[in-house]
């Protein structure tokens, strides 16, 4: 006789009375979605994982510490099975039988009345792989097919035609420091998405010809000014195409947040009445200097970081960084936006007090395939972004994290204590 195929269905256990025999390493992988699914999960195991006796701990289940008895699954809706001694796994599963409690086995899957479906979320939906030839059941393969449904979910890389619920507006999305891989995931799924994006110069480039073709693409620095400044005329275009009913993706390279304008946009947004989503991106702050080897913290090195804005020299009126106090810190200095400031920027810094031997690096287009590193120390950086031809967009590191890294020397800092 042919075996049937399960029936797919989802259980709603918020409330309900769920048990769980063992507590191992199955429990501890079933266990976070049976929380989120707001059951009422009552374990029962001798002992348990460090990681699920935390859970009983924070009082998200409960925990009888003993082995499995006969009435353990009376008054239950579901149950897993995940004990290591047969013969308990065996009358659990027919006391299961006998009370009409659909019950999963981690050890005998033919021999249980429900199975777990490899399962993963996207958005609002769930999806579900079960194998139905029992003959070829690979809970990796399952795995398999359910993380690239995902995935493609995820990243816009599969789209199923759908009616828009959400109302349309703009998102302002951080895309990250220039490697396409390196944009969030929810970022990458929003430009799937998209009607309009209006993209900056040193957004994730390769992310726009990814793009269905109906979708308007806009270069920000392209867009006509007229008599208003570049931002209001930014924040005019996306005020516009939203109202025209559009979803508007706002491409930024980076985060949005740090040195990037975002808020100005969010604000004119809601002045506008218009709906705005932010998805924070990596900053090239962080993770341009660790592509290139270097990290901005390190221990018995730097125990801080600084991060500023070098697009206004040191002694320019409009500049509100405090570079003499930045000269006093003992740990790590990450400038954006000052390739062509670094000659004032580093006079400024010794003239305060930094050693001229501190060492400085220059990561320009940080992640992408063009990604190059310059190294230097502040007497001499000047003239090696001259010889060397430093272009923006370039990360500037100056500290001894500098010099940390595989098979570097390492020079502690002054007075270091771990």
């Amino acid at each position: 006789m042919a075996e049937h195929p399960a029936y797919p269905v989802g259980l709603r256990l918020a409330g309900r009375r769920v048990v769980v025999l063992g507590g191992g390493q199955v429990a501890q992988r079933r266990l976070p979605a049976l929380i989120a699914a707001g059951a009422d999960i009552h374990l029962v195991s001798p002992e348990a994982t460090p990681s699920v006796e935390a859970m009983a701990d924070a009082g998200e289940i409960s925990w009888a510490r003993r082995p499995y008895e006969d009435g353990d699954l009376a008054g239950a809706w579901y149950a897993l099975i995940a004990t290591s001694d047969p013969e308990a796994s065996a009358a659990a599963s027919a006391e299961a039988e006998r009370h009409r409690v659909w019950c999963v086995r981690s050890d005998d899957a033919d021999a249980a009345t429900a199975w777990t479906p490899a399962t993963g979320h996207s958005e609002g939906v769930t999806v579900a792989v079960l194998t139905t030839d029992a003959r070829g059941r690979d809970p990796r393969h399952t795995a398999a097919i359910r993380d690239a449904v995902v995935e493609g979910l995820r990243d816009g890389t599969l789209v199923a035609p759908h009616h828009r619920t959400r109302a349309p507006g703009v998102a302002l999305v951080g895309g990250g420091p220039g490697d396409p891989d390196l944009i969030t995931v929810r970022g990458r799924r929003l430009l799937a998405e998209a009607d309009v994006v209006i993209a900056d110069r040193l957004g994730p480039r390769d992310l726009l010809a990814e793009l269905p073709p109906h979708v308007e693409v806009i270069d920000a620095a392209k867009i006509p000014y007229g008599r208003y400044m570049a931002q209001e005329a930014i924040n005019n275009a996306l005020i516009e195409h939203a109202r025209q009913g559009k979803a508007v993706v706002r491409l930024k390279g980076g985060d949005p947040f740090v040195f990037g304008r975002g808020m100005e946009e969010a604000q004119a947004l809601a002045e506008a009445g218009i709906a705005c989503t932010v998805v924070p991106g990596i900053s090239s702050s962080i993770s341009v200097p660790g592509a290139a080897g270097i990290p901005v913290t390190h221990r018995g090195v730097a125990h801080e970081f600084t991060v500023v804005s070098g697009h206004v020299a040191p002694g320019d009126e409009r500049s509100l960084v405090d570079w003499p106090a930045l000269a006093a810190l003992r740990g790590t200095l990450v400038v954006l936006m000052g390739v062509d400031k670094i000659g004032r920027i580093a006079e400024t810094l010794m003239a305060h007090g930094k050693p001229a031997d501190t060492p400085v690096a220059l990561v320009q287009e940080g992640t992408t395939a063009a990604q190059r590193r310059v190294d230097a120390t502040l007497a001499t950086v000047a003239e090696t972004v001259v010889a060397q031809d430093v272009k923006p967009p370039a990360v500037i590191v100056v500290g001894e994290v500098v010099n940390v890294g595989p098979g570097q020397p390492v020079r502690p800092a002054p007075h270091a204590s771990e």
